[in-house]
């Protein structure tokens, strides 16, 4: 037995003590510490250890480990100097180290022995029988559920061959076949009827070690099902599964009697179980008649009443269902929905559907409604981009259906499920709208957000942005948006580190790219960056062939915003619709629609000739008519008479809206920003129409 002198009783001297005590190889001669108040000190004492305050004391002892655990490099080199060749100085992070070793094997002996006997303890605890056997077919392995089923004890089981205790068991074919069976009937000697599943334990060597049987008795499972069918069982089970419920439930008798109510139910009405068990149904109801006594006697259910319950009158949704019981009615079984919770969730369902709509495409090309040659020559073009990278360019006047293109062809790509934003480049202010699609850095500006904010080109990484009214970005913002084509790269404002973004860009105008360019208005680069793949949308005008497909869909789109049940048109009606050359586009019709149906008449079913306002004509407030007729005199182009009558209309709604121009905007159904811009590029001012 080695002599062991421990110097050092600090915090690694006691653990180290504490080690040595729990072997019998080496005894621990004495433990040694200047301070005498030392911990290791006290433990040494408590097992009778000498203990001392001098190592030089005890140094030549016939001591052959010496375990240095003070920490001291002079003290160590001391000992080595003065101990006897034969003594062994071990310096304390070694000792310290292998201890902490040795703690932990003995720490993962521990765990496997404990997850080793949780194990078993679980496989003991299950219903089912369970039978293990080794490559040799020897049963190594037999849990309680089995000994109580096959009715042997384990210790007739166990390391005997299986086909000894159960005759006809396939285990051993399962084993030499390496094929599982499921769900396999057999009679065992006792009688008992059984359902088993035997499958074979092979390594991830591919190396058989042995098989195992799960089984469940047949005759406790029938013993299971009549138990069930006994009506103070299925009680017993029906209060638990209600108790437990987070849903508000109340059961009464055929008599109406109330039997049970769970805690959801007291805690929605106010009600104590007392209060409610054993009385009439209507005990708990403030407003409304009793939806138990309703079912009990038709036997149907009822779903969605609204009613109040309790002293507080709380307003609750019901629903009952009568509870039948072989052909025989033997209560009813009501839940209460909480209609303030209701509209909370409500609310913040749509809050959610609204941000899931800020980022998603809502329409496909099965949304966009026609089949005239000009409009399937566009959605065809418009499914070829969509299956490509390239940057799309969608034009076409004011109210077309551009943005519907823009979601079709996001959804029809590979970035579908990837977001998809929207930009309307003449809705935000130039002055924030660098900001808004770039992002900013931390102090970028008087009111920058801690930390910085991601920009509408980082938000919609690997997916899509939608640039609506790209014709009127400024020339500084065009140039900002060349750099993210050219380089597929931004950089927020204020920062200097370019951010790589993959966006498959989707740009939209109804401006004159053309005319821009020559009048300095938009870069000649950009253009060309940007028209990759021009998709022409078609005026309505264009295609009035589809004005009645166009029609009856969105009577049905009105239908579910208005809550109207308007199902046709009358082809009086139609012919006057189509008469009308429409310069506001599927945008002005479904205008057109939702007025002629909010006049329409409640029981009224289809919109009538006299149902539509004139559309010859724009009726002021004050009664005045402004008109609304262009002739074309041969010497304009199409976009120069287009050009004319913009002015015409723009001027004669300003006059109308007494020079304000939001009103302005808004009865044109524009942004403000585009207002000023057609009144500067038109030249329209208060003061030259007075």
């Amino acid at each position: 037995m080695k002599r062991v002198l421990i110097i050092g009783a600090g915090k690694g001297g006691t653990a180290l003590l504490k080690l040595l005590l729990e072997t019998n190889r080496m005894e621990i001669v004495a433990i040694v510490d200047i301070k005498q108040d030392a911990p290791g000190l006290q433990l040494a004492a408590q097992h009778s250890i000498t203990t001392a305050h001098k190592w030089r004391d005890w140094i030549r002892e016939g001591i052959d480990i010496v375990i240095e655990a003070t920490g001291s490099e002079e003290v160590l080199e001391q000992i080595l100097q003065e101990r006897s060749r034969k003594t062994v100085v071990i310096p304390g992070s070694v000792a310290t180290i292998t201890a902490e070793l040795l703690e932990e094997k003995e720490t993962l002996l521990h765990e496997m022995k404990q997850q080793a006997a949780n194990r078993e303890l679980i496989l003991n605890h299950i219903h089912e029988g369970m039978i293990v056997i080794n490559d040799q077919e020897d049963v190594v392995f037999v849990n309680r559920s089995a000994e109580r089923i096959v009715g042997i004890p384990q210790d007739q089981f166990l390391f005997r061959p299986i086909e000894e205790i159960i005759s006809h068991t396939r285990l051993p074919h399962t084993l030499r076949t390496r094929r599982k069976e499921v769900n396999q009937k057999l009679t065992l000697e006792n009688g008992r009827k059984i359902i088993t599943t035997r499958i074979p334990i092979i390594d991830a060597k591919d190396n058989l070690k042995g098989a195992f049987a799960i089984f469940r008795d047949i005759t406790e499972v029938v013993d299971l099902a009549e138990e069930l069918t006994d009506l103070k069982d299925v009680k017993t089970m029906l209060e638990a599964i209600i108790h437990s419920s987070d849903e508000a439930i109340s059961v009464v008798d055929e008599n109406g009697i109330g039997i049970m109510v769970n805690p959801a139910y007291t805690r929605i009405t106010g009600l104590t179980e007392k209060e409610i068990v054993g009385k009439p149904a209507t005990v708990d109801i403030s407003e409304g008649e009793s939806m138990h006594m309703k079912v009990l006697q038709t036997r149907r259910g009822v779903r969605g009443v609204r009613m109040k319950v309790g002293p507080t009158k709380k307003d609750v949704l019901v629903n009952v269902a009568p509870v039948i019981v072989d052909g025989k009615l033997k209560g009813s079984v009501g839940v209460l929905h909480d209609v303030t919770e209701i509209r909370e969730l409500t609310s913040e369902l749509k809050r959610a559907r609204q941000i899931i709509r800020n980022l998603e495409a809502k329409y496909t090309f099965d949304d966009i409604i026609g089949d005239s040659n000009e409009m399937t020559l566009a959605l065809e073009q418009a499914k070829v981009g969509a299956r490509t990278p390239a940057t799309v360019l969608l034009r076409g006047e004011s109210g077309t259906g551009k943005e519907l293109f823009a979601h079709a062809i996001h959804n029809e790509s590979g970035r579908r499920h990837n977001k998809f934003i929207r930009v309307n480049c003449a809705a935000i202010a130039e002055s924030i709208l660098e900001s808004e699609l770039f992002g900013y850095e931390e102090g970028a500006f008087s009111g920058a957000k801690r930390g910085g904010k991601k920009g509408l080109f980082e938000e919609a990484n690997n997916g899509s942005i939608f640039l609506d009214e790209i014709g009127e970005l400024s020339l500084h913002m065009q140039a900002k948006l060349l750099r993210v084509l050219q380089e597929n790269e931004i950089v927020r404002v204020g920062g200097t580190k370019p951010v790589t973004i993959d966006v498959r860009i989707i740009t939209a105008t109804n401006v004159n790219l053309e005319k821009a360019i020559m009048n300095g208005d938009f870069r000649e680069d950009l253009y060309y960056r940007l028209n990759r793949l021009p998709i022409f949308i078609p005026a309505l005008r264009e295609r009035i062939g589809d004005l009645e497909e166009l029609t009856n869909h969105l009577i049905q789109k009105i239908n579910q915003d208005y809550g109207r049940n308007v199902t046709s048109i009358s082809s009086q009606a139609i012919s006057y619709l189509k008469s009308y050359h429409w310069p506001g586009n599927v945008r002005e019709l479904e205008n057109v629609l939702g007025r002629a149906m909010i006049y329409i008449e409640v029981n009224e079913e289809m919109i009538q000739r006299r149902h539509i306002p004139s559309l010859s004509k724009m009726e002021h407030d004050d009664g005045q008519e402004i008109s609304g007729s262009f002739h074309w005199e041969g010497e304009l182009s199409l976009q120069e008479s287009v050009e004319v009558f913009e002015k015409q209309v723009i001027t004669d709604a300003f006059e109308a809206n007494g020079y304000n121009k939001t009103k302005t905007a808004i009865a044109l159904g524009i942004s403000i920003r585009n207002l000023y811009y057609k009144m500067d590029k038109y030249k329209i001012d208060k003061d030259g129409m007075q």
